[in-house]
């Protein structure tokens, strides 16, 4: 990065254009706004100017030093990024941040000009120099311009620049050029009538001042911009691939800009879109999350979703590719994404159940796959084996999070699996699902997928209440009723909204009012009393209960409380609680048995799935 103050003469004298990307926001700097104060700032400076020439030549000192002792107005940073140019053309460079200030200080400058025009000043052409490049080093009538604004504003950028003299009507452009131009005729000539044309220009050129950010290879502007902008206000990303992707397609003269916008990018617009995941710091909008997940699946390279500008630009770089193909498969994979993540996307029920749970997860590691499965046709992998691939994901995730496996290298290993389904998709005789169960078989990146013992191990000795959320225990124990629901034919299965139902101890947290440890000694009862504080979060005594649980039981004794949880709702995780005498240390390893024998039902084992495939 290459990072310099420099006055606007410095900037604008060069023979280079600077590119504002096609479908930046729009102009919106207003009078009120900064019109206004930016001339304020500009008369400030030049009575300063002014002021120190006076006392120079009273003083008898040079005036080259009086005009070095003015401090100059700083304005700000501009990101600029560059651009690929023919060899002997004029430079080019892309805006990626300060637009806004850039095409006002074109359109002060355009104004001033208006004013040394009408008084015939020998100033006029200097300041003409920093609005368009020579006639003699161009090529086409737009690179006169030193500003090139977007798309929608660039048969009104020659009509605002020509030397013409326009109404304030219209345009937000014309109106600032003739605001500036009516503030510039009242500076230059004073408040007693004299002359300060040259305050007033030298003061413009020499005296207004900008941070230029110049952007090398490795340097990631979505970074540089978020600090530039302040954090209180989380940059998108993709944003700036949008102008990185439209201005590439423009410089190809690649065709119908509009037009692919409409069919492959407007989409991205919704509101749904604009809705944020992930928590604090880590929280990205969706179209960043798509656009990461997208450059994970084609690169084959995990991407990170803080530093995506850069690395989509460097894909671009190296891929060559056309920008209708990039926006059309960007457009494939966002329908893919809402089909995951939309409570409307399409899909069987399970992929829809799995999906949810994943969401439910927070597990963003993950998405790169499970979008690049929807992009593959049914005719290369089937509505079943789709089922399978993704059930295989959510088993190995779940038993993971269940026996408080490590998350850390979740990004490595999903890249591992995708990049196995993607080799055997190139193989017709290869099976996708069959190449993802392998390779999550194969412990990718080292993480093993648990097996039924390590999910009973879990259930029995260890505590789940307070080490996993409220929501990951709901969507357990709910998962495991619906499977009992569905495999016991003597009752009609009952539906439920999990997620509405509330997690119960059965065996009380204040369990000591009412479940008194009946042990000879003080030592023993001490023991035991550790070892039950442990209990009554494991699994097996934690159960699920309706918002019209009679609460008032909650503590009370075995004997009473049975019966409410038993009768008040149709749960089949509590339907033997009836049946059940004494709820004790050994109660409930029992239970935990079984919950977790039924877990690995709905989450099957590495075996499990490989076999059923063979069918």
């Amino acid at each position: 990065m290459d990072a310099n103050t420099y006055s606007l003469k410095q900037i604008l004298t060069q023979e280079r254009r600077f590119v504002v990307p096609t479908f930046q926001r729009d102009y919106e700097w207003t009078l009120e706004g900064q019109w206004a104060l930016l001339f304020d700032d500009l008369e400030a400076v030049a009575d300063r100017l002014s002021e120190a020439r006076v006392n120079a030549e009273l003083t008898g000192q040079p005036l080259s030093r009086a005009d070095r002792q003015v401090t100059p107005h700083f304005l700000g940073a501009v990101v600029l990024d560059q651009l690929p140019a023919p060899a002997g053309g004029l430079d080019l460079r892309a805006i990626i941040d300060g637009q806004q200030r850039l095409t006002t200080l074109q359109l002060l400058l355009r104004g001033v000009l208006d004013v040394l025009l009408e008084r015939e000043s020998s100033r006029a052409p200097q300041v003409r120099r920093l609005l368009q490049n020579p006639s003699d080093i161009i090529t086409a009538h737009h690179e006169r311009y030193k500003l090139w604004p977007r798309r929608k504003d660039r048969e009104m950028w020659p009509v605002v620049m020509s030397d013409e003299v326009t109404t304030a009507a219209g345009h937000g452009y014309l109106q600032a050029r003739a605001y500036f131009a009516e503030r510039a005729r009242t500076a230059v000539s004073g408040v007693n009538g004299e002359d300060l044309t040259d305050a007033v220009v030298d003061a413009l050129l020499d005296l207004f001042k900008l941070v230029v950010i110049d952007l090398e290879d490795n340097d990631d502007a979505q970074v540089i911009f978020e600090v530039l902008n302040g954090r209180q206000t989380p940059l998108s990303a993709t944003d700036l691939v949008k102008n990185l992707l439209f201005l590439r397609a423009e410089l190809r003269d690649e065709k119908q800009l509009e037009d692919m916008y409409d069919r492959f990018w407007s989409p991205f617009d919704d509101d749904w879109w604009k809705i944020y995941k992930g928590r604090g710091h880590a929280a990205r909008g969706r179209r960043d999350i798509l656009l990461s997940s997208w450059l994970t699946a084609v690169s084959a390279d995990e991407a990170n979703i803080g530093h995506l500008y850069s690395e989509v630009r460097r894909y671009l770089d190296s891929a060559e590719r056309k920008t209708p193909d990039v926006l059309a498969e960007l457009n494939a994979y966002g329908a893919a994404y809402r089909d995951v993540y939309s409570e409307n996307g399409r899909g069987t029920r399970r992929l829809r159940q799995a999906y949810q749970r994943f969401d439910r997860l927070e597990l963003l590691t993950v998405t790169p796959l499970l979008v690049w499965l929807r992009t593959v046709t049914p005719e290369r992998l089937t509505e079943r084996e789709h089922e399978l691939a993704v059930l295989a994901l959510e088993s190995w995730a779940v038993r993971r999070m269940i026996t408080g496996a490590n998350t850390r290298t979740y990004g490595k290993a999903f890249l591992e699996v995708l990049k196995a389904a993607r080799a055997a998709a190139s193989n017709p005789e290869e099976s996708i699902a069959n190449a993802i169960v392998a390779a999550l078989h194969a412990a990718p990146a080292g993480l093993s997928w648990p097996e039924d013992n390590d999910l009973e191990d879990t259930f029995v000795n260890r505590p789940l209440y307070g080490v996993l959320t409220q929501e990951r225990i709901r969507m357990l124990l709910g998962a495991i009723d619906e499977r009992m629901q569905i495999d016991n034919p003597r009752t009609e299965p009952a539906v439920f909204d999990y997620d509405r139902l509330q997690i119960e101890h059965v065996m009380p947290q204040s369990w000591r009012d009412h479940w008194a440890l009946d042990l000879p000694s003080e030592e023993q009862r001490s023991l035991a009393a550790q070892q039950r504080e442990q209990l009554v979060h494991r699994m097996g005594n934690l159960t699920l209960v309706t918002s019209d649980f009679n609460r008032d039981v909650s503590n009370l004794a075995w004997e009473i409380k049975r019966n409410a949880l038993a009768t008040h709702a149709k749960l089949q995780i509590s339907a033997d609680f009836a049946k059940t005498e004494t709820w004790d240390d050994t109660t409930i390893e029992g239970r935990a048995r079984l919950l977790a024998r039924v877990a690995a039902l709905v989450w099957p084992a590495a075996d499990h799935l490989i076999e059923e495939l063979r069918l």
